[in-house]
């Protein structure tokens, strides 16, 4: 019989105020790249300013809402709300500045996970896409945010060789994903109750499987959220700026190089506070 698939790294992350963040590109984001950066997000829309305007280069964010309604806008063209169940898709590439904030009365639940980027698309020109909830296909117990399960896909624009899902298991029940075959980097973190699989993994934590392409098995001894990723792991060092993360050091200073054009024209505009500069 084949052993589970073993938990190699948990954590809980590190809360500011409102913001946990599970994954950053300097710490679990090595491990699991792509997906180098995720925050947690629990806010009370009266009590939270808008973020501000900031710069990106090199990744795309997909930002989930569980609950809530979370303002965005960005330099690329697009505004909006996402609305409960939605999913926002914003390709920085070759550098987007972007902000956004907690709308509405209800509190905010969601996740906002960055993606690195492969070299073919880390300096394509800005572009965002929203989708409400009815546009997301299921296998299952799980929504298919990025790529495709089972006979599930999403119309979002993301590298093929990712998968981003939403699940949810009632009490008592088991399931089974089956990643593709080379996709070797798993990792789930849990916002509703907690799962065996076959560690218990609580409410709040992050965890990371070991490198394979083997089948992670989950039961639910309580009624269970939580999401979950896999892909073909990055095959660049990460190189990392202040708001940005490129697959090598030219692609870093272009993007840096046009994050500070935009910064320019918004501060020319009156858009941008001093506190949320950029150095020119």
């Amino acid at each position: 019989m084949k052993m589970p698939r073993a938990i190699t790294y948990r954590t809980r992350g590190h809360s500011h105020g409102p913001i946990t963040r599970l994954v950053s590109p300097s710490d679990v984001g090595q491990m699991i790249k792509p997906f180098v950066f995720l925050d947690y997000v629990d806010i009370d829309p009266q009590r939270s300013p808008d973020i501000g305007f900031h710069p990106h280069s090199g990744i795309a964010t997909v930002t989930v809402i569980l609950e809530g309604q979370i303002s965005y806008a960005e330099t690329s063209g697009t505004t909006g709300v996402i609305d409960p169940g939605g999913v926002e898709w914003m390709r920085a590439g070759g550098g987007v500045w972007h902000n956004g904030g907690a709308t509405g009365a209800v509190r905010v639940k969601g996740y906002q996970l960055w993606i690195a980027l492969p070299a073919d698309m880390e300096s394509a020109d800005a572009e965002a896409q929203y989708l409400g909830p009815q546009h997301f296909e299921r296998s299952g117990p799980a929504r298919v945010i990025l790529g495709r399960y089972g006979k599930a896909a999403s119309k979002l624009p993301a590298p093929s060789t990712i998968n981003y899902l939403e699940v949810a298991l009632k009490k008592g029940e088991k399931w089974r994903y089956e990643p593709p075959r080379d996709h070797t980097v798993a990792w789930i973190a849990v916002h509703q109750g907690k799962l065996a699989t076959p560690e218990i993994v609580d409410k709040g934590e992050l965890a990371v499987f070991e490198e394979s392409n083997g089948a992670l098995e989950f039961e639910a001894p309580e009624d269970a959220g939580f999401i979950l990723g896999s892909a073909v792991k990055h095959p660049h060092d990460l190189v990392l700026g202040t708001y940005s993360v490129h697959t090598s050091r030219e692609a870093l200073n272009r993007g840096e190089a046009k994050i500070r054009e935009i910064g320019k024209r918004l501060r020319a505009e009156g858009r941008l506070e001093t506190r949320n500069a950029y150095p020119a």
